[in-house]
């Protein structure tokens, strides 16, 4: 006997984490295109890659809080 919320809250969270290690892989394939050098000449990033990451990665993030956001109001007004 289980509950219905609890298995709604399951599922919620299911979609939540699926959703998140979504946009993760897709700021992973971006940054790491726009970052990193095609013809690899080290193991490790140089310091122009980690910037350029460190950029990338904010970017991202801040452009997927503000369009949360606008998505959020843009909800609450219908």
């Amino acid at each position: 006997m289980s509950n219905p919320n609890t298995e709604q809250a399951i599922a919620m969270a299911q979609q939540e984490m699926e959703y998140r290690v979504m946009l993760f892989n897709k700021m992973v394939g971006a940054c790491f295109d726009k970052c990193i050098e095609k013809r690899y000449k080290d193991g490790e990033l140089n310091v122009g890659e980690n910037s350029c990451i460190d950029r990338c990665t904010s970017k991202y993030w801040q452009a997927t809080g503000i369009v949360g956001q606008m998505l959020g109001a843009q909800g609450q007004m219908q």
